[in-house]
């Protein structure tokens, strides 16, 4: 059995808006599954690089947020939405509180700070869905220890933090966190677009499905609310039908987590550099932790 988990990053209040219903209606299309990741806060898009990060794709209004017009919240506003995806039986975990804010500041912000932005997220998934959530997906795969470590304490069953090449129990300074990750194993569609000047989003799709197809064994791929539901559109769909063709079943992370034997599971230590096309540390899957 061949799977691809779908993990979809809802980043900005007009992705939430527009980009959800129409992924909820091309992957329904598709029968597939996917797990979408909420930023639940704010959106403070404005305040990005737009050279350095998606904000090349935004519209004028979101590029505004944050900087000359206020943050729509976005956990408060786009409630409905929200319990849409959950209720047509998708998968759901949290993004982020303030995506922009923890994507600048997660790496020297102090524990106090971490906590309030994981704490805050908690309560207001918990608000919308009226249970605690199970699974997290920083936002630009960024983390820090305390962070990581919270994924703990904070009882998620499992996280998607990183980028790697297979599920692992984290390690970090000599630590062992006790919250499994299932890391994005694939380039996105930005990334390969970032890479390759000139590429067509449709040409980007192929390049996914070659890379997918000559590495064996489960995938992630991360997509974007904004982009794959959005602008992307064809582009995604043309990806959904190669998978199908070649057989891979299209699931929620939950469905490669349900199937992980948790004591069997390597450990990894993690560590953080830059990934081709996308600018700034992220946290990486490393080598594995005292093992020979």
């Amino acid at each position: 059995m061949k799977r691809i988990a779908l993990k979809i990053d809802v980043d900005t209040y007009r992705g939430t808006l527009s980009g959800v219903p129409a992924l909820i209606e091309i992957l329904q299309r598709h029968n597939a599954g996917g797990t979408f990741f909420f930023s639940l806060g704010p959106d403070h898009s404005g305040r990005e690089e737009l050279s350095s990060s998606l904000g090349r794709y935004y519209g004028l209004s979101t590029r505004l947020y944050g900087r000359l017009l206020p943050g729509p919240s976005i956990g408060t506003r786009c409630t409905e939405i929200l319990r849409q995806a959950n209720n047509t039986g998708f998968e759901t975990g949290i993004h982020a509180w303030d995506r922009v804010g923890w994507e600048q500041k997660v790496h020297q912000a102090g524990n106090s700070w971490i906590e309030a932005e994981m704490s805050k997220s908690c309560t207001r998934f918990a608000e919308i869905f009226a249970e605690m959530p199970r699974t997290h997906g920083a936002a630009g795969w960024r983390m820090n220890r305390h962070a990581l470590r919270l994924t703990q304490r904070l009882g998620f069953s499992y996280a998607s933090d990183c980028r790697g090449n297979h599920p692992f129990i984290p390690v970090i300074d000599g630590e062992i966190v006790a919250c499994p990750q299932l890391p994005s194993t694939l380039p996105t569609l930005d990334e390969i677009l970032m890479l390759e000047p000139g590429c067509s989003p449709d040409q980007a799709a192929d390049r996914i499905l070659q890379l997918s197809s000559a590495i064996v064994g489960d995938h992630v791929f991360t997509l974007r609310a904004e982009l794959e539901g959005m602008k992307f559109c064809s582009a995604f769909e043309r990806l959904l039908g190669g998978w199908k063709s070649k057989d891979y079943q299209l699931v929620a992370l939950r469905e490669i987590h349900a199937t992980l034997d948790m004591h069997q599971l390597p450990l990894h230590v993690v560590r953080f550099a830059e990934v081709p096309g996308r600018a700034g540390p992220r946290m990486m899957q490393g080598e594995a932790f005292l093992q020979d």
